[in-house]
């Protein structure tokens, strides 16, 4: 039963005909005395609720009936709804416990996808209880990207596993190279839009002036530049899911358009002022710190709430260093496909040595190291020295530049230098180069650097 609280007799009526036409049971009442009434005896698997019960128009009642409904039932969903949205609110409601906040008047499929969603993320919680090990995981999600048998991993595909058919929208944290894509990607391949568009986005390599045409698209002649029709990378995604990787690094500008277009999944194309619709699931990833970022003003509170309403965090590679040795073995195996390489064995101390490094690249440190130590050897059998010598040699000072080279030429070369002793690790990389995320991966760009 789906529980409805409001005072407009006529917002009762029009909610309860709603959910009965698609199948839902539902129960109406317009006063918080009344919804307690009904919490005391009677768990909803959902409540839709009105912020404003009088008069005033603060929210506050709601706020208040929230914290009291979540005493008697803190595992029902809670969507609330108010003809008086603003920003403050909608983020005291997500702080105090609710799951979304619906502005009046609803749009009746963004009402019910989110109802969907709700209910889907509480049924498969209840499902999913008990964790599964990676042979049960294998037999039910398609996970065989993902290399590890580690209790910190296992932590996180049992999460992947039980939020991936819903609709619910995913923020994957975790340093860099920690395979975020990855997980990104299961998400996508274990839910219903498998057979959809996966569209991905490095929101850091996209300037603010280039944003909304690489996102919603645009018509010829929508700007100096825009010869050609161009579709945004929403309406590839239609139906599917869009991967937003490193929206950490999204200037403030940018962060509103996306906000709109995540908050009723409708945009506009440039050139064109004709609302299109999109039917997305949103995948976000970074290794920032948002909420540090929320408080220091750098990043929209309302923004956070609406791209975590599930958050995934990956373990470094330090924190599962038992997936070490498999991890290992498995970039051993693709080098040797790629390559027609015999196949190459490992010394017990080479997995010792190998468990013993700090990775502050991560997974992708240590496929770079793998890779490089197998083409530089040309052994088949891989002891703990010479493994060292390669991680050693990332040390030792290199220059690549020559007389008679273009600045374009230095430049290239120093970023490509700099990758090299940071395993790839955009931060650090951008930090010795004394620029920002966004302005290494312009770089990267021009220069056609696959990192």
């Amino acid at each position: 039963m789906i529980l409805i609280i409001d005072d407009d007799q006529a917002v009762r009526s029009s909610l309860t005909f709603l959910l009965k036409r698609v199948g839902y049971e539902a129960e109406a009442v317009s006063n918080p005395k009344a919804a307690i009434e009904v919490v005391r005896s009677v768990v909803p698997q959902l409540i839709l609720m009105d912020m404003n019960f009088s008069l005033t128009t603060s929210g506050e009642e709601g706020l208040i009936l929230l914290k009291q409904v979540k005493i008697f039932c803190p595992e029902v969903p809670v969507i609330l709804m108010t003809a008086w949205g603003s920003i403050a609110l909608a983020v005291q409601g997500m702080q105090a416990g609710a799951f979304d906040f619906i502005t009046k008047p609803w749009n009746n499929e963004l009402l019910l996808k989110s109802i969907r969603t709700a209910l889907d993320l509480t049924e498969q919680k209840d499902e999913m209880s008990q964790v599964m090990n990676r042979t049960e995981m294998d037999g039910k999600f398609h996970f065989d990207k993902i290399i590890g048998r580690s209790s910190a991993l296992m932590a996180v595909l049992n999460t992947v596993g039980r939020i991936a058919r819903t609709n619910a929208s995913v923020l994957i944290t975790g340093e860099s190279g920690t395979g975020k894509e990855l997980i990104a990607e299961a998400i996508h391949s274990n839910s219903g839009r498998m057979k959809e568009s996966f569209v991905k986005v490095n929101l850091g390599g996209i300037s603010q002036s280039l944003f909304e045409s690489e996102m919603f698209g645009h018509k010829k002649g929508a700007f100096t530049d825009a010869s050609s029709d161009r579709t945004g990378r929403f309406e590839l995604a239609n139906k599917g899911t869009i991967f937003l990787d490193e929206i950490g690094d999204l200037d403030l500008s940018c962060q509103v358009k996306l906000l709109r277009v995540l908050q009723d999944q409708t945009f506009e194309v440039l050139g064109d002022s004709r609302p299109r619709k999109v039917d997305v699931r949103v995948v976000s990833a970074t290794n920032c710190d948002l909420r540090s970022m929320v408080n220091e003003r750098t990043f929209r509170e309302d923004l956070f709430y609406r791209i975590n309403l599930i958050t995934i965090h990956l373990p470094s590679l330090r924190e599962r260093k038992e997936d070490i040795p498999l991890l290992a073995r498995y970039f051993t195996d693709q080098q040797s496909k790629q390559n027609a390489l015999p196949p190459v064995k490992f010394s017990p101390d080479a997995f010792t040595f190998l468990q013993s490094l700090p990775y502050p690249g991560n997974i992708r440190e240590l496929k770079n190291l793998v890779e490089r130590t197998i083409l530089v050897s040309g052994k088949d059998t891989l002891e703990a020295s010479d493994f060292e010598s390669q991680y050693q040699r990332r040390d030792e000072p290199q220059s690549a530049i020559r007389p008679g080279m273009t600045l374009d030429e230095i430049e290239r070369q120093t970023i490509l230098q700099s990758l090299e002793t940071y395993n790839s690790n955009i931060s650090q990389v951008a930090l010795s180069l004394g620029i920002s995320r966004a302005a290494l991966y312009r770089r990267l760009e021009k220069y056609g650097i696959n990192y």
